[in-house]
């Protein structure tokens, strides 16, 4: 977009978020929605970090990444759904300008972190199943960190770089985000001076969070499957297979949900059909993936059943 001639341009300080309703009862019941699915997320991440530390057994790579990717699911549900339980109870939702921008960058930080900690476990998993005597001395502890470290810095430098590139010059009036938080795109339509660069940065910043990563989770499970192909008894194949349910899983839901949002035909209804999609990408998915990473996990259970057991006698005891 080109910068407007003749438009007065003011210092927004603050921005006012459209919310999702302006009803007074559905708000109260919005509230409750997001409140339950918020504290299921805050539960079900901190249940699966503290397993994975207590129990010796699930100190491997595979793990390592899983509690990476609960502290991202705890990050990405903090960023937005404490601020949307506070604007749910008051009549006019606003933002600070700082804060709203500083929104933004944690929220494609999180997005990206999320999509290359996919690639990376899906990379995990080919190892594992493709040089199982070899893979405890290719993934080791310290690998492991490496790759988490350079995830973690880059990402955070890439999503700076796109929310910093976004132009500060707003019309006047024009501080009314079509959205329950600050998203990028609803902020973007906002700004009346030039915004090719950020448009050329978030689809540099696109690209990182969907295709790049997604071809990297396609490329690593069309090798995983060459690999249990190449296993002759079927109970072997069968537990390659079950070590890479989980995973897909979430793969297949994570990226069936942003592919259903960005790649979506743009309607005078699509603005409304993105804040539902938001909502399960920001609430329902980081809920869901402690659920499948527990119920659809041999190691998860058998660590539940012990931690239940111990739970157990120490009650029988006292």
């Amino acid at each position: 977009m080109n910068k407007l001639k003749g438009t007065n341009y003011t210092e927004v300080t603050e921005f006012i978020l459209v919310g999702l309703s302006n009803q007074p009862k559905s708000q109260i019941i919005f509230f409750c929605i997001f409140l339950h699915l918020y504290l299921g997320t805050i539960m079900g991440n901190i249940f699966i970090i503290t397993v994975v530390w207590k129990e010796p057994r699930l100190h491997t790579p595979m793990y390592f990444f899983l509690c990476n990717l609960s502290f991202v699911d705890l990050g990405s549900t903090t960023t937005a759904v404490p601020l949307i339980l506070v604007n749910c109870l008051r009549d006019c939702p606003t933002i600070t300008y700082n804060d709203c921008f500083a929104q933004m960058t944690i929220s494609i930080f999180w997005s990206i972190t999320e999509c290359c900690l996919l690639a990376i476990m899906a990379y995990d998993r080919f190892i594992a199943i493709s040089n199982p005597l070899g893979y405890m001395l290719i993934m080791t502890l310290k690998v492991c960190f490496q790759i988490a470290t350079t995830m973690w810095i880059s990402n955070f430098l890439l999503a700076l770089l796109t929310v910093v590139a976004i132009p500060v010059q707003f019309c006047a009036g024009h501080n009314v985000v079509n959205h329950f938080v600050c998203e990028v795109e609803a902020v973007l339509k906002l700004v009346c001076s030039d915004t090719t660069v950020s448009e050329i940065l978030m689809w540099i910043g696109a690209i990182f969070i969907l295709p790049l990563p997604f071809l990297f989770i396609l490329l690593s499970y069309i090798r995983i499957l060459v690999a249990i192909l190449k296993i002759r008894s079927t109970a072997g194949r069968g537990k390659a297979f079950s070590t890479c349910g989980s995973h897909l899983t979430v793969v297949t839901i994570y990226y069936g949900t942003l592919i259903s949002m960005y790649l979506k035909p743009q309607n005078k209804d699509s603005k409304d059909q993105d804040k539902i999609i938001s909502i399960f990408y920001g609430t329902v998915i980081p809920m869901m993936n402690p659920l499948i990473y527990t119920l659809r996990n041999k190691d998860m259970i058998a660590a539940l059943r012990k931690a239940a057991g111990k739970t157990k006698q120490v009650s029988l005891s006292v």
